[in-house]
């Protein structure tokens, strides 16, 4: 089982990852706490909101702008 993000802008178009990080990870657990280490430096490189897929299925997507 493979859990990966994509990344999305605010318009909800799917970003390139470019620069951006392309990891692969075997838990759930794993992913999300990679996620909060590194969401800031997505934030950067402009990613609006993720979604976390598990095997090519969307799970959930997230937005990465602060809450109001």
């Amino acid at each position: 089982m493979a859990w990966t993000w994509r990344y999305r802008e605010a318009d909800g178009a799917d970003q390139l990852a470019g620069d951006l990080p392309a990891e692969s990870f075997t838990s759930r657990g794993d992913a999300e706490s990679w996620l909060g280490e590194n969401w800031g430096e997505l934030t950067e490189g402009g990613v609006d909101r993720v979604v976390l897929l598990e095997d090519g299925r969307e799970v959930y997507t997230m937005s990465l702008e602060p809450a109001e």
